[in-house]
């Protein structure tokens, strides 16, 4: 029986291993879905009811044929008078993803396995498998495997002594850990939707937070009753589409009064713009235009922007442009300045930042890396693939390994909302069925050759 190992158990393993039991087509397929942190990834395993989904329910369906989908579970399980508007707690995503998935799995030919554990490593053996390496100790020897790992949190900003200290929090979504942090004042790292949902998380009366970015911007905020995007066709190097954006989010509001619906309508083209950058407009555009970017791309619910206006409103969220220059940890606080001269005494500092493009910041993709499997994507980040996903090798060579979201950000920059992921899962499990189930062409010795030339014979792989 082939083997497929799901490497993550966030919404794009789990949205992964739901479109390889519909692909299997009743074939006895055996999908390994392998989970680090027994849950269902840092954005929907929040159980505090503040933390909402950023994007309204209309647009969170697991499936891109029934869009739906979604809505309609809610309407069943949770409240019959949910609109398609409406932005719901994120761990109610979680539930309807473990719920998509099961069913499934009831439908399916194919057997889904989990395994709890982190994969240290993944290697080809030069046949067409992979070999899955576990800390438990197991290992797994697979006909492909799917990287739904995303990217780790980025700690390089932070001095060396804060990243050892016991107050430094590098992963606010780990398991328990903002738990434990003392009722004290807190430095926050980053401003956008983690920090969001971090103040919410940790406003209390008697604490003041405060969040620092280079920026010191925060996301924007989404309307309640959405306008419908407004297409665009933009062409040119960066410069052109610096302009023609602006152009395009200046027409589209005088005729809709709303910018979003100008910001919505690139998305059926941003990759393709993407594509066409230089390396060096890449580059340009992350230093002087992703951040612009990302506050009007990624937006707040409008109940969590009230929210966040009421804490900063009561004083104890303060805002600041800067960058952290020292954190000195002296054993009941964190001294901390910052680089537009602010001095603070703190608590704890916790980095929320988000994940970091470089994949090499990762232990597992860093062994990828290193061992020719994989490499980094345009622009640096996350790792070069072909269109279907599969993860391409330092020479070029293809492994049994795909990936899809947030590592496909070099690839196609916007790689990480549901949208995205719900229609890269269905086509990295169609890519994998195709390759563990296509007939593998094997050329035959000398003197099985006729004389019109060399003879093959036809392998089915898949076990």
């Amino acid at each position: 029986m082939a083997m497929v190992a799901v490497i993550g158990a966030g919404a794009a393993g789990m949205l992964t291993a739901a479109r390889l039991l519909d692909a299997a087509g009743g074939r006895a397929l055996r999908i390994v879905l392998i989970d680090p942190g027994r849950g269902r990834g840092p954005a929907y395993s929040t159980d505090d009811g503040r933390h909402l989904l950023n994007v309204p329910a209309a647009g969170m369906s697991a499936l891109p044929d029934a869009p739906d989908d979604f809505v309609d579970w809610l309407r069943e399980r949770v409240d019959p008078e949910i609109k398609p508007s409406s932005f719901v707690a994120r761990g109610r995503y979680g539930d309807y993803l473990a719920d998509h998935l099961a069913d499934c799995e009831r439908r399916s030919s194919a057997v889904l396995e989990r395994r709890y554990g982190r994969v240290v490593a993944v290697d080809h053996t030069g046949r067409r498998e992979v070999t899955v390496r576990l800390d438990t100790g197991e290992v797994l020897v697979a006909s492909a495997a799917v990287l739904a790992t995303g990217t780790a949190p980025g700690v390089a900003w932070a001095p060396a002594g804060l990243v050892a200290s016991e107050r430094f929090v590098g992963d606010p979504w780990a398991p328990g850990a903002l738990d434990a942090l003392p009722e004290s004042d807190v430095l926050l790292v980053g401003t956008g939707l983690t920090m969001v949902d971090v103040v919410l998380s940790l406003d209390r009366p008697s604490r003041s937070v405060h969040a620092v970015s280079r920026h010191g911007v925060v996301p924007a905020v989404h309307r309640s009753e959405k306008t419908p995007p407004v297409a665009a066709e933009l062409t040119g190097d960066l410069q052109a589409l610096r302009t023609g954006v602006l152009r395009h989010v200046v027409k589209t509001a005088r005729r809709t009064g709303d910018w979003r619906a100008a910001i919505d309508g690139l998305r059926p083209i941003t990759a393709q713009l993407w594509k066409s950058l230089s390396d060096d407009d890449k580059a340009e555009f992350l230093r002087t235009d992703a951040r612009t970017w990302d506050v009007h791309r990624h937006r707040m619910a409008p109940i969590t922007a009230e929210r966040l206006a009421a804490v900063r409103e009561s004083g104890r969220l303060c805002l600041h442009r800067g960058e952290v220059v020292t954190a000195e940890d002296t054993g009941d606080a964190v001294r901390v300045l910052l680089s537009d001269g602010t001095a603070m005494t703190v608590g704890a500092v916790v980095n929320c930042t988000g994940p970091v493009g470089d994949p090499s910041a990762d232990p597992l993709l860093a062994t990828l890396l290193a061992g020719g499997l994989a490499r980094t994507g345009p622009a640096g980040l996350g790792l070069d693939t072909a269109d279907d996903g599969r993860v391409l090798g330092a020479t070029g060579r293809r492994a049994p390994l795909w990936t899809l979201g947030a590592l496909r950000r070099g690839a196609l920059w916007e790689s990480t909302a549901m949208p995205e992921i719900r229609c890269q899962a269905a086509e990295v499990a169609r890519a994998v069925v195709d390759c563990i189930y296509r007939p593998a062409a094997r050329r035959l010795p000398p003197d099985h050759e006729t004389a019109g030339g060399p003879a093959y014979v036809v392998l089915v792989g898949g076990g």
